[in-house]
C-alpha cells in the first residue's frame, strides 16, 4: 500500500471505471424483467424499440470504462513494480559486505527480475480481475435481491462454503508459490555457474554433470509446477460444481415462488440470468487466486530484502582527505557460523608514504584483512584506527572516498574507456586529468589504438580488453581517484610477463606518497616493501623487511624457496 500511495489517482480513476462496468452488468441483468414482461408477454411496441438502443448505451458505457481501468491500473502497476525494482537494488548496494557471501548473485537477479514481474501481475492483472469480478458479482447479486429476495437468500447459502474452499486455495498458492521462485532462483543459478565456467566444464567432461544438477532443479520446479496447476483445476472444478448447486436451488425456491404468485417470468430471467454470469466471475476468482498468491509470495521476499538492516553507517566524523595513517589493534573477525575466526589478534601500523605488504598461503586471512578497511566487513573484537581515531567514526561516504582499490578481479561494466575510468564520483574530472591517469596507468598506448580511443565501448564486464589492458584501466581509475590509501589486491597475479611489467612500472607511479596495502602473491613484486607482514590462519606470524624475513628463515624464506624453484 505504501508503493501504491503515489500513484493514488489512476487507482481512483481505475475504480471507478470498475464500478460503472459492474453497474452496467447489474443494470444489463435488471433489463431482463422488462424485457421478458413488457415485450414478450405484454407486447409494448415501443418499449421493444428502446429496450434494445439501451442494451447498446450499456454496453458501450461499459467499454468506455473497461479501458479507463485497464489503461490506468496497467500504469499503476507497472510503476510500482519499476519502484520495487529500483528500491530493491538501491537496498542490496547498502547492505553489509556478509549479505553478497551468503546470497549468491543469480538469486537477487531473480528478486530484481522474476519477483518485481510477480508483483506487478498481482497488482495489474491479478488484482484488476478480482475487483473486475467482486464488483460484479456484487452487482449483479444486487440485481438478483431487487427481483426476489427470497430466492437471493436461499442461493446465499453456498457463500460459507464457498470462502472455506477460497481459503484453502489462497494458503495452498502462497506456500507453493515461496517455493517455486526459491526454485526459479536455484534453476538461473545452475544455469549460471554451467555457462559462466563453460570451458572448464568442457575440458573436464563435466557437460553431463552440469545437465544432471540443472535438470533436477528443473525437475522439482515442474513438480512445484504441477501442484499449482493441479491445485487450480480442482479449484474450479469445485467452484463450478457450487455455483450448479447454486443454480438448483434458485430453480427450486424460484418454482415454489412462481406457483405462490410472487414471481413472475421477468424477474425469473433476471435470477437466471444474473446467476449463470456470478458462475464465470467466481471461476475467474479461483483462477486468478494463483497470480495473485505468487505475487504475495514474491512481494514478501522483496520485503525480505527491503526490510534488512543497512550496513551501519553511525560515524558523525566527516574529513575531505585524511594523511592515512593506520593502525590494526588486536583485531579479531569471525564469519557468521564460523567456529574458527578468520582473523585472530592482528595487530600492525602503516605510515603514509611507506608499501606494506601481506604474504600467505591461501585462506591465511589476506583478504579479509583489507575489507575490514573500507568496513565490506566488521571485525569481531578490537580496533581499527584511521589518522588515531576508529574506522567507525567515520562517515562511510568519507571513509572510502579515502582508499583506491585495485583487485586481481577488475570490474569493468559496459561503457566507454572514460566512463569506466572517470566512474561515480569521478564523472565529473576534467578531460585533462582523465588523459594524465590514462598515460600514467600505462594504457594510453592501446587506447590510442582502439577506434574512437577514450570514447570507445568496451563491452560487458570489459570484455572486448585483455586482462591486462583491463588492470590498467582498474590503475587508471584510482590514479583519477589520487586518495591518500591505496589497497592492491594480487593486482599482478593472473597476468603475463610483459603485461605485469607493464602495470607494475603503472603501480610504481601510482604508490609514492600514499599508504599502500598490498596482497602479494609473486613474492618478487613485493622486494622493496617497507614491511612485510606474513600471515597464516588468521595471525600475522612473521614481519620485518624483505632481506629481514629471509634471514630469518621461517614461513616467508620457505614461500621464496618454492616460488623460486617455480620460476627456473
Amino acid at each position: 500500500m505504501g508503493f501504491a500511495r503515489p500513484y493514488g489517482g489512476l487507482l481512483w480513476l481505475a475504480l471507478i471505471g470498475m464500478l460503472i462496468e459492474a453497474a452496467a452488468a447489474g443494470a444489463f441483468t435488471t433489463l431482463m424483467t422488462p424485457i421478458i414482461n413488457l415485450t414478450f408477454i405484454e407486447k409494448e411496441k415501443q418499449l421493444s424499440t428502446l429496450l434494445p438502443l439501451a442494451i447498446v448505451g450499456l454496453f458501450l458505457l461499459r467499454g468506455i470504462a473497461g479501458y479507463i481501468t485497464d489503461y490506468h491500473m496497467a500504469k499503476a502497476g507497472r510503476s510500482i513494480a519499476r519502484d520495487l525494482r529500483v528500491n530493491v537494488l538501491g537496498k542490496y548496494l547498502r547492505l553489509p559486505g556478509l549479505r553478497f557471501d551468503t546470497e549468491p548473485v543469480p538469486s537477487m537477479l531473480v528478486r530484481l527480475g522474476s519477483d518485481s514481474d510477480q508483483v506487478a501481475q498481482a497488482a495489474v492483472d491479478a488484482m484488476k480481475v478480482m475487483l473486475q469480478q467482486s464488483f460484479q458479482a456484487l452487482a449483479l447479486l444486487g440485481a438478483m435481491l431487487y427481483a426476489s429476495w427470497q430466492v437471493t437468500l436461499a442461493v446465499l447459502l453456498m457463500a460459507p462454503p464457498l470462502a472455506f474452499v477460497m481459503d484453502k486455495i489462497g494458503r495452498r498458492y502462497r506456500r507453493i508459490s515461496h517455493r517455486i521462485q526459491e526454485s526459479a532462483g536455484a534453476l538461473l543459478q545452475s544455469a549460471d555457474q554451467a555457462l559462466g565456467n563453460q570451458q572448464e566444464v568442457k575440458v573436464y567432461g563435466a557437460q553431463g554433470v552440469e545437465l544432471q544438477r540443472y535438470g533436477a532443479i528443473a525437475d522439482n520446479h515442474l513438480k512445484l509446477s504441477m501442484k499449482v496447476e493441479s491445485t487450480r483445476s480442482i479449484a474450479s472444478a469445485m467452484v463450478q460444481l457450487m455455483g450448479a448447486v447454486g443454480l438448483a436451488l434458485l430453480l427450486f425456491v424460484a418454482g415454489r415462488e412462481a406457483l405462490a404468485g410472487r414471481l413472475d417470468a421477468g424477474k425469473f430471467v433476471t435470477l437466471m440470468t444474473s446467476m449463470i454470469a456470478i458462475i464465470p466471475a467466481l471461476r475467474q476468482l479461483t483462477n486468478v487466486q494463483n497470480m495473485l498468491q505468487r505475487g504475495v509470495a514474491s512481494a514478501e521476499r522483496l520485503f525480505s530484502v527491503l526490510d534488512s538492516d543497512d550496513e551501519p553507517d553511525n560515524g558523525s566524523r566527516s574529513v575531505q582527505r585524511v594523511r592515512g595513517e593506520i593502525e590494526f589493534r588486536d583485531v579479531v573477525a569471525r564469519y557468521p557460523g564460523q567456529t574458527q575466526p578468520a582473523l585472530d589478534g592482528v595487530s600492525f601500523s602503516a605510515r603514509p608514504g611507506t608499501v606494506t605488504a601481506i604474504v600467505g598461503r591461501s585462506g591465511s586471512g589476506k583478504s579479509t584483512l583489507i575489507k575490514l578497511l573500507p568496513r565490506f566487513y566488521e571485525p569481531e573484537s578490537g580496533q581499527i584506527l584511521l589518522d588515531g581515531e576508529p574506522l567507525q567514526d567515520y562517515r562511510l561516504s568519507d571513509l572510502r572516498r579515502q582508499i583506491a582499490l585495485v583487485g586481481q578481479q577488475v570490474m569493468l561494466f559496459d561503457g566507454t574507456v572514460a566512463a569506466n575510468v572517470a566512474y561515480g564520483e569521478l564523472q565529473d574530472a576534467a578531460p585533462e586529468r582523465l588523459q594524465r591517469a590514462v598515460a600514467g596507468a600505462n594504457a594510453q598506448e592501446f587506447v590510442e589504438r582502439l577506434p574512437e580511443g577514450v570514447q570507445t565501448h568496451i563491452g560487458a564486464k570489459g570484455g572486448r580488453l585483455s586482462g591486462g589492458q583491463r588492470q590498467r584501466l582498474a590503475i587508471a581509475r584510482a590514479m583519477l581517484k589520487d586518495a591518500p590509501i591505496l589497497i592492491l589486491d594480487e593486482a599482478t597475479a593472473a597476468l603475463d610477463t610483459e603485461s605485469e611489467r607493464l602495470v607494475q612500472d603503472a603501480l610504481e607511479r601510482l604508490m609514492p606518497d600514499r599508504t599502500t596495502l598490498v596482497i602479494a602473491h609473486r613474492l618478487s613484486t613485493i622486494e622493496h616493501a617497507d614491511q612485510v607482514l606474513v600471515m597464516d590462519q588468521g595471525r600475522i606470524v612473521e614481519r620485518g623487511s624483505h632481506s629481514q624475513l629471509l634471514a630469518q628463515g621461517g614461513l616467508y624464506a620457505h614461500l621464496h624457496r618454492m616460488q623460486f624453484r617455480e620460476a627456473e
